[in-house]
């Protein structure tokens, strides 16, 4: 049974949106071409165990820690919005 102006199935196509998203932007984010042997931000090498783990790997430990802490900063949103500004 919908509430409001939501339709039956609202809620579950939000939830299904979000996972696709998620989906799609860690796709997205896979390292694609050869590895690189110096990171593309610092030049400090990146050891070849990381090169074999990562196929592709662009940046060393310290670098990727910084790019992932600055993609997670900025990801979060709230799709589905509060109470108030629907009532609006």
């Amino acid at each position: 049974m919908a509430t409001g102006w939501a339709g039956d199935g609202a809620v579950q196509d939000q939830i299904d949106a979000t996972v696709k998203d998620a989906i799609k932007r860690a796709r997205q984010q896979l390292p694609k071409g050869p590895s690189l042997e110096r990171c593309e931000e610092c030049e400090a090498p990146i050891p070849e165990a990381r090169r074999q783990a990562l196929p592709g790997v662009r940046l060393c430990v310290p670098c990727q820690e910084a790019h992932d802490r600055e993609q997670r900063a900025a990801s979060g949103y709230n799709r589905r919005g509060s109470k108030d500004s629907q009532l609006r």
